[in-house]
């Protein structure tokens, strides 16, 4: 596990005074979490990932969902997805900080999720001393492609992942996962080398939806979000070619269209749009 873990502070920049925390995905610190407090008021700038919501009400925790941080005013708990999935925003550095700040006057917790940040390091509050009250989240599978090894990381005041830590219990972190995510995080050249693949395989992503008269609203380099009126339509369509996007009951007209594997899926999706294009799906709108 120490192996590990100093692989993690290495990798993420997580400074000497600060802990980090090993559980099996990123899924069980949000199900933790709302354990560690008493009822709290608890903000979610959304739309984002709905769990961390229905974790906190689960627990009993009065929930109210803001449509940015800045609009957080008297809570104790604020939870922010950085970058944002389904739409790839981006909160400033200094609007985390302020949030941090107003936040520790109260006693109050900044939760920052950065499931998608491998692709966005620049964004990461991990490395930052000067947040005693921001607890940083980090996903190991999504950027390594190995969700299914269920590994994720909390970083943030010693104290506080200390306690989330010890509700972990020893034993959180399968070994494959131990061996695995250390050898991922410590290979800088391989990191370094698929940021560039996925910057430029989602280039060429934004350039088929545009061709099929998508418009891309937003997303990450391992997603892209778009609107259309035919979003049922469309994926049932693609459904039926065994290609799967993510549609959202709160959003019809959105989907949420994730990163082709390959050049092969990319080529497929391809085909697969000019062919719904042909069969007269209406167009995207804004």
């Amino acid at each position: 596990m120490e192996a590990l873990l100093e692989a993690a502070r290495h990798a993420y920049g997580i400074p000497p005074a600060n802990g980090v925390a090993a559980a099996p995905g990123s899924q069980a610190l949000f199900q933790i979490l709302p354990t560690m407090r008493p009822r709290s008021r608890v903000t979610v700038v959304s739309p984002t990932y709905e769990e961390h919501a229905v974790a906190w009400r689960r627990l009993g925790h009065q929930v109210d969902e803001i449509g940015a941080l800045e609009e957080c005013r008297d809570a104790d708990v604020a939870v922010v997805v950085n970058p944002n999935n389904p739409d790839g925003r981006v909160t400033d550095r200094s609007v985390l900080s302020d949030a941090a700040g107003a936040l520790a006057g109260r006693c109050g917790w900044l939760v920052v999720d950065e499931t998608f940040a491998d692709v966005a390091p620049g964004v990461s509050l991990a490395s930052s001393p000067s947040l005693p009250n921001t607890l940083v989240m980090r996903s190991f599978g999504k950027f390594f492609g190995l969700p299914g090894l269920r590994l994720g990381f909390a970083a943030g005041p010693s104290g506080l992942v200390g306690s989330l830590a010890r509700r972990l219990g020893p034993w959180a972190v399968s070994g494959p996962a131990l061996d695995i995510g250390r050898r991922a995080l410590s290979d800088a050249d391989w990191i370094a080398e698929t940021r560039a693949r996925l910057e430029a395989m989602r280039r060429d992503l934004d350039a088929v939806l545009a061709e099929a008269g998508l418009t891309v609203l937003g997303g990450t380099d391992l997603f892209r979000l778009v609107e259309t009126q035919a979003a049922h339509d469309l994926y049932r369509r693609l459904g039926e070619d065994g290609i799967l996007v993510r549609c959202f009951e709160r959003h019809p007209r959105w989907l949420r269209v994730g990163l082709p594997p390959s050049r092969d899926a990319l080529h497929r999706l391809s085909a697969a749009l000019k062919v719904t294009s042909a069969a007269s799906v209406p167009a995207v709108v804004r």
